[in-house]
């Protein structure tokens, strides 16, 4: 048994890669120590076999290839009309460095090749995993279904935590005890998805925001995804997670590879806040490029809910000059722009700006966005096309779709196969001409419809090759402006993941602007996403999703959360509440550097409070928001722990917002207490009225 080993952060992860036999996993989880006896370990969880079962226990691999002969569950399965699908992939050689394991081998009956590469950051303790099959026979290989890895699971971790939700309604969590069988969670829309966030959470019964042990797994993918967590007759537990495959999508030719999604993961003993800030610090430093790190995440304004599809300019600069009044940074033009898109039914396609609405080209406009101080940002849906357009007239060939079978109607537009060379031509050509035709630094990216029936010409399926031409379309874009921004948008929260935020800059997390369904969705989304990646804009003071009135005090404390913008009418909001925004992008621009680069620390205080907060590294300040979502059902205000303080630290404590705090905490300003108390403690909240936000800045005074 040859065992390599790789510590990081919390975790170790020691893999049995032994020349000849397939390689797999035998510890992941908490750290062990530095003298600690590998072979020891791995004779401590050795499997016995047991009545009813094989002579010898079938053990597992990373791939959970059929040829194991382990009924359990299959991660792989790949044949040539119907042969060499009993692949056992066996190690030949494997080299480390570093940090990085990779692990080739090989099956030569079956004629495939299978290399694992694995990587445990040292300082966060995130696993990350990607596998790369290549064919070496002589005929074509059809894949029908291949994870990226099966990670065993500690059998105490007994709870999953899944992802669910709808357009709209983002990043809902469903905590379940882990049962005998399948827990699966399958998508086939083409893209991430609304409702099935490709990441899963299994932990310990007991485990909470700040104790227990928890283990996080996320698929980099923007595409069709399979997660499973399998728990099998004799008690173990595997997670699995992949992308999904179409029937006869993936068919390599000799000498022809397929790369695998990537799977980031991490493990943490001390509660899932721990474990979301690793998964941030590794957002922050392996995704995220170092110039948007490097620059502050400005103020945004989108125009959509402001104007729609209703154009004017001299309205526009109206709104442009009175956002950069309050301190806006970045006036983003949203749909309505080009062709003859007056609305959602036409023009999709014709990147060209429309004559009819700026005669003199989007110059004017821009002139003026950027003569007040502020950059300009424009909204793009490259992946998609009207039928009633001047493209979709010229070229109806470049629709995927499948010959006989009705295009699934889905807000008046199809897909273009933008796999295919000369569709990806055009659309890097014309978006390149707006590009360098004017001084655009930000794309909003949108992507508003499902791949239902993602066929090529030749009528096999294309949603595979079309996340990936997606990312090939984006770097291309990239390379030619090196500092533009793009955002991921998919009618908001539907395309959100580390694949595209590989990609990207930054994420438009749900097209609800409603402040009380934000505070669930933004906190869902934190698991895995730091704020500065989540766009968080103040919507109109009446949500015309949610029919909700809030007041500008939840609305605004809530953006700034995140990474804050505006989408509301800036010509017809009252005085007093555009002085109220003004005061909290002040306030949210004196705060970003610690929003941004802390960690962020969820607390529990139960409902209908929602409270979240971000610490600085050196825990010599913080920033707490805390939102009443309804009415009180007991007399008695809750206590709110604090968590993430220093213990040993005092800390000056200011309600910062809004500027009539609640009188319990407008007594508590300006006094210092110790970080102990706070955290052990706690302090008496209280009993403020439905829809109060109110923000908490505490300081460490040594």
């Amino acid at each position: 048994m040859t065992i390599f080993r790789i510590d990081g952060g919390e975790a170790t992860l020691l893999i049995d890669a032994t020349t000849g036999a397939p390689p797999a996993i035998l510890w992941w989880g908490a750290r062990l120590r530095e003298d600690s006896n590998v072979e020891a370990v791995a004779r401590l969880l050795a499997v016995e076999g047991g009545p009813g079962g094989p002579d010898t226990p079938v053990a597992p691999s990373i791939a959970m290839e059929p040829g194991l002969g382990f009924t359990g569950v299959n991660g792989f399965a790949a044949h040539r009309n119907g042969r060499d699908w009993a692949s056992v992939f066996a190690v030949e050689r494997v080299g480390q460095d570093g940090q990085s394991l990779t692990i080739d081998c090989a099956d030569p009956q079956a004629a495939m090749t299978l290399q694992y590469r694995l990587t445990l950051d040292a300082q966060t303790g995130v696993l990350t995993i990607a596998a790369t099959l290549t064919n070496t026979g002589v005929a074509p290989l059809t894949l029908d279904a291949m994870a990226t890895a099966c990670l065993p699971i500690p059998q105490m971790m007994t709870d999953i935590i899944g992802f669910k939700g709808r357009w709209a309604h983002e990043f809902q969590r469903e905590r379940a005890p882990r049962r005998a069988g399948s827990w699966l969670r399958e998508n086939r829309t083409g893209r991430t998805s609304h409702f099935s966030f490709p990441a899963m959470i299994l932990c310990d019964a007991d485990t909470n925001e700040h104790a227990g042990e928890a283990y996080a797994l996320h698929l980099a993918w923007s595409g069709n995804h399979r997660l499973r967590v399998d728990t099998i007759d004799d008690g173990r537990v595997f997670a699995s997670l992949g992308a999904l495959l179409l029937p006869g999508e993936i068919t390599l030719a000799p000498g022809a590879r397929f790369d695998s999604p990537a799977i980031v993961a991490g493990y943490s003993a001390r509660g899932l806040t721990a474990l979301s800030q690793s998964l941030h610090a590794h957002v922050r430093g392996a995704l995220l490029r170092p110039q948007t790190r490097a620059k502050p995440r400005p103020v945004h304004y989108n125009s959509w809910e402001a104007v729609y599809f209703d154009h004017d300019l001299d309205r526009l600069k109206a709104i442009a000059s009175r956002a950069a009044a309050i301190g806006v940074e970045r006036f983003v033009l949203d749909d309505g722009w080009f062709g003859s898109r007056r609305d959602d039914t036409s023009g999709l396609g014709d990147w060209t700006v429309s004559h009819a609405v700026y005669p003199d080209g989007l110059g004017p406009l821009i002139d003026h966005v950027t003569g007040l101080g502020m950059e300009m940002g424009l909204w793009f849906e490259p992946e998609m096309v009207n039928p009633d357009s001047d493209l979709f007239r010229a070229h109806p060939d470049w629709v995927l779709g499948v010959e006989g079978v009705a295009q699934t109607p889905y807000r008046n537009q199809y897909v273009l196969d933008i796999a295919r060379t000369d569709v990806s031509d055009y659309l890097f050509d014309r978006i390149d001409a707006i590009l360098s035709a004017h001084p655009i630094g930000y794309i909003k990216w949108d992507m508003n419809r499902d791949l239902n029936n993602p066929g090529g010409v030749d009528g096999r399926p294309r949603a595979h090759a079309q996340v990936a031409a997606l990312y090939a379309l984006i770097d291309r874009i990239r390379a030619a402006h090196p500092q533009l921004e793009i955002e991921s948008c998919a009618s908001g929260g539907g395309r959100i993941d580390y694949g595209i935020l590989a990609h990207t800059d930054r994420f438009w997390t749900s097209d609800s602007n409603d402040a009380i369904d934000r505070q669930d969705i933004q906190r869902g989304a934190s698991f895995f996403l730091p704020l500065e990646t989540l766009g968080a804009h103040v919507g109109p003071r009446h949500c015309h999703m949610t029919g909700r009135v809030l007041p500008m005090a939840l609305r605004a404390g809530t953006a700034l959360m995140g990474h804050m913008g505006l989408e509301l009418n800036l010509l017809t909001e009252p005085e007093a509440e555009l002085a109220e925004l003004a005061a909290a992008i002040a306030l949210y621009k004196q705060h970003r550097g610690l929003l941004h680069s802390g960690d962020l620390v969820r607390l529990s205080p139960g409902a209908p409070i929602s409270a979240m907060g971000v610490v600085a590294q050196d825990r010599g300040e913080a920033l707490f928001s805390i939102a009443w979502l309804a009415g009180h059902s007991e007399t008695r205000p809750p206590l709110l722990r604090l968590a993430g303080l220093d213990p040993a630290g005092c800390y000056a404590l200011d309600c910062v917002w809004p500027h009539t705090p609640p009188a319990a905490l407008a007594r508590l300003s300006g006094e210092t207490f110790a970080g102990d108390l706070l955290m052990s403690t706690g302090l008496r909240l209280p009993l403020a009225k439905p829809e109060t936000l109110v923000l908490l800045h505490l300081v460490e005074r040594g």
